[in-house]
């Protein structure tokens, strides 16, 4: 990083597309200048048709989503399974039409959705696969990492991300002509170094999408200790879990033992209050009086926004249901805590003990 303040130059981001590419094991990528940029890139390299749908969980980050209406692309809104918090390709059965062209699951908070699943759902119906990996650097499953299962996946790396470079963002490619149009739409510079028919766009096409060099040299950096990271924060979650989970009626977001997940943002929970004899809300309040930093979490439902509802944003609106139940009992029975980011056995053990205490107490706390 010093180096790019002393010769400020784009090396960096050559640089750490090719240790990207080494690292995941990919033919192409291209370094945007954030999650939103690449997302945005990958929805026109699919130049599909206005029209084409597309579906996508009905919980995530709204970026996911709203750069479809650029390019008259009409999101299907499929609920999620409220185990795993990812998309629930059973509803995405339910809602496939002749208009439905990819699906776009997101690996929520580092948890791997069921790609293989998916992915045989896919190539059954002739649909494109992509993936929303913004949350879930390192991820895999069946020992194949996330972002490599799609024909085109996007990464972030804004502060708070597993790889954090404060901004900026990757898009993972399958083929040459993805990677090319994708890059062509905010990579001007980059004309001269492709070889298909995007090459004679020296100016490129209207928008400047380059990762900043700064941004690049720190993720270089992070990229190379990426590994190291997700390891220890897995053991610092597991520390904790594998002690409460034990607990009747309080459930960890979890998928299949061929997954190895990374996490993000929050340790989620789903309570089942007639197993656990009390309510979420009582059972909030009692571990909120033991210290415990806990809070209700329903899913990131954007369904209800109005950007959602409003025809001039959209070529074709977007399509959703009246119900998203998956959703509901999320926000319904959702708990989160916070991981901790470096080793805190004490407050661990002072966190097991108070789940401990408020679990000992439950008949008395239910009929309270």
């Amino acid at each position: 990083m010093l180096e790019v303040l002393r010769k400020p130059d784009y090396t960096p981001n050559d640089a750490f597309e090719e240790e990207w590419k080494k690292h995941f094991n990919l033919p192409y990528c291209k370094a945007h200048y954030n999650g939103t940029s690449a997302i945005t890139a990958m929805y026109f390299a699919l130049n599909l048709p206005a029209g084409s749908e597309i579906m996508v969980p009905c919980s995530t980050f709204w970026a996911t989503i709203t750069p479809m209406r650029f390019f008259g692309l009409v999101p299907v809104m499929v609920d999620i399974n409220p185990v795993t918090l990812n998309f629930d390709v059973e509803d995405a059965k339910r809602k496939l039409t002749k208009n439905t062209k990819a699906v776009f699951p997101v690996h929520y908070l580092g948890m791997p959705a069921d790609m293989d699943y998916i992915s045989d759902f896919c190539k059954e119906k002739g649909l494109i696969v992509l993936e929303d990996s913004c949350h879930a650097h390192g991820a895999s499953m069946h020992g194949k990492f996330m972002g490599t299962w799609g024909r085109m996946a996007c990464f972030s790396f804004q502060a708070s991300k597993p790889l954090p470079a404060i901004e900026g963002g990757m898009g993972n490619y399958q083929n040459q002509e993805d990677f090319e149009r994708a890059t062509i739409l905010g990579h001007y510079e980059w004309a001269s170094k492709l070889k298909g028919s995007n090459k004679k766009y020296s100016y490129g096409l209207g928008m400047k999408l380059r990762m900043h060099p700064m941004a690049a040299a720190l993720a270089r950096c992070q990229l190379a200790k990426l590994d190291e990271r997700n390891s220890a924060l897995k053991a610092q979650v597991r520390r904790l879990n594998d002690r409460i989970t034990k607990l009747p009626g309080l459930y960890e977001q979890q998928n299949r033992k061929d997954v190895d997940r990374v996490y993000y943002a929050a340790n989620r929970f789903l309570l089942d209050e007639h197993e656990a004899g009390m309510s979420r809300d009582v059972c909030i309040k009692a571990l909120r009086a033991e210290g415990v930093s806990v809070g209700a979490a329903g899913a990131q439902f954007v369904c209800n926004n109005p950007v959602f509802h409003e025809t001039e944003w959209w070529h074709h609106l977007p399509v959703m249901a009246d119900k998203f139940p998956g959703a509901e009992a999320v926000n319904k029975r959702g708990i989160s805590l916070p991981f901790f980011t470096r080793e805190m056995a004490e407050l661990n053990e002072q966190y097991i003990k108070a789940f401990e205490k408020v679990w000992a107490h439950r008949k008395d706390l239910g009929n309270s």
